[in-house]
């Protein structure tokens, strides 16, 4: 776009002397410098394009959204890579086109752009502005899933409180069946294999449903400070007997030194057992499972690495989705219950997996208080 410095300069060029000209050449050098110096400080990608939609300029922002160098840009056609674009009737005054689009290279991101031609006399180009929306369309994203979860609780937790009260009834009624058939002697004792199948099934509904509230229910977590090695191996121990019968050898890799930090310990125990299982049961015919965990000035990490069936692309896209599950008698609950867990302590779980190679699943927990290091220590 010329600037009215620049159409004052046209109209008086033929009037002007050497020196002036010279002048007038470093004031234009010094101007456009002031800009080249703006457009590179803008966080916002800039790309100029003349009348037939080649890089004529393109800033810092830009080259960094795209992956590219400036050298490698000016002079190509942009034209090529915005399909349906129409790029005449961009050039009549006044058009304006705005677009999301989705970039996988250098990195995944979501980007905004905004494209008009630069209207003068004659058709100049076009000026393309391009905004990073990534961490919009997150936050987007985390809000309407926070008012589905919303409203899916408000609606299971009654349905679940619903379901409660049969179930007892059933429950009293079943005992009362039972004090009558042991008075009934051998006639009853045929009908006990039904009523113990009945109050299996009766006792697993109640545990569905308990564990589908402890999801759900939001609870504030009481912190402590805690060791989290200790939690660990707690839950390694108590759990011992299953793994043992599930012939899973357990490898642990822990940092003799892992950090107090504040927890609550239930919870975190809850979370671990739940962690331990899922890793256990993937491995229905043995297998090892490794616990390791590390830590930075910033957060501590624990993984659990099991060597089982792992999981499928299919699975794994459903994987927080309550009652997903890959197990018949799964509640599809359990990582749920993590990751609510995980999050109310402030931290991030992560699953990685390979069908037939194992699952790994990291949790990272954020350290309120930092270690502090002296200047040369490590050095």
């Amino acid at each position: 776009m010329r600037s009215a410095f620049i159409d004052k300069l046209l109209k008086r060029m033929d009037r002007l002397e050497p020196g002036e000209i010279q002048s007038v050449v470093l004031e234009l050098i010094k101007e456009k410098g002031f800009l080249e110096k703006t457009f590179q400080a803008l966080q916002e990608g800039v790309i100029l394009l003349d009348p037939e939609g080649a890089v004529t300029y393109v800033n810092g922002a830009a080259c960094q959204f795209f992956g590219f160098q400036k050298e490698q840009v000016i002079g190509q056609k942009l034209t090529q890579g915005m399909r349906g674009l129409d790029w005449n009737e961009l050039l009549k005054p006044g058009a304006v086109v705005s677009r999301d689009m989705e970039i996988f290279y250098p990195e995944n991101r979501f980007l905004n752009f905004y494209i008009t031609s630069i209207d003068d006399e004659q058709p100049l180009g076009f000026v393309m502005l391009i905004r990073d929306v990534t961490e919009t369309r997150k936050r987007t994203e985390e809000q309407i899933e926070s008012e589905r979860l919303n409203a899916f609780t408000l609606l299971a937790a009654g349905v679940a409180h619903e379901l409660g009260n049969p179930l007892n009834s059933l429950t009293i009624h079943l005992q009362l069946l039972e004090r009558r058939l042991k008075k009934m002697g051998k006639p009853g004792e045929k009908l006990h294999e039904h009523l113990d199948i009945a109050t299996g099934e009766i006792k697993r509904m109640d545990t569905i449903i308990s564990q589908f509230l402890a999801a759900i229910r939001p609870s504030k977590p009481q912190f402590q400070r805690t060791q989290i090695s200790d939690l660990l191996q707690e839950s390694l121990r108590f759990l011992k007997p299953e793994l043992d019968q599930a012939k899973v050898k357990v490898k642990t890799d822990l940092r003799t030194d892992l950090p107090i930090m504040p927890l609550d310990a239930d919870q975190m125990k809850q979370a671990i057992y739940n962690l331990i299982r899922n890793a256990c049961q993937a491995m229905p015919k043995g297998g090892t499972l490794t616990v390791s965990g590390s830590y930075t000035d910033f957060e501590v990490r624990l993984s659990f690495e099991d060597t089982g069936k792992g999981i499928s692309p299919e699975q794994m896209g459903k994987l927080f989705q309550p009652f997903s599950t890959t197990r018949a008698t799964g509640t599809g609950l359990g990582l749920l219950i993590v990751r609510r867990i995980i999050r109310e302590h402030g931290g991030e779980i992560d699953i990685e997996s390979r069908a037939g190679l194992g699952t790994r699943v990291s949790i990272w927990l954020p350290l309120v208080e930092r270690k502090v290091r002296l200047l040369g220590e490590g050095e």
